[in-house]
């Protein structure tokens, strides 16, 4: 099993390609909903603290989070495999991004549910 195998979300490249694919849609969605809402509301702290109090809008948000992390992943894993050529760095990089996707998932799992 080589550095890159351990880094990788999918087991092949189909799996990457969908993981790219639903999370893109789930942030399309996310975003129409938040525009729609900017537009159609007229925001203020306790109409914004409303909304984040709805379950589902913190499922959603927590659906949207978790999509950002796994398309960041998959996008720097893909061009990390391409462009860094010696396997320790590629592997130091990799271990470094997914670091950094690690904490600000967590971080903003304990935003949105305030823990």
């Amino acid at each position: 099993m080589g550095m890159n195998s351990v880094t990788n979300i999918g087991r092949n490249g189909i799996q990457d390609w969908i993981i790219q694919r639903v999370s893109a849609y789930v942030l399309a969605f996310y975003t129409l909903f938040l525009l729609g809402f900017f537009v159609t509301t007229d925001v203020d702290f306790q109409i914004w603290s409303a909304l984040f109090d709805q379950s589902w809008f913190k499922i959603f948000t927590l659906l949207a989070l978790l999509s950002i992390g796994a398309h960041a992943w998959v996008g720097l894993w893909t061009v990390s495999t391409d462009y860094i050529k010696s396997a320790m760095q590629r592997f130091l990089f990799q271990a470094a991004f997914i670091l950094v996707i690690l904490v600000y998932v967590v971080w903003g799992i304990q935003i949105i549910w305030g823990l």
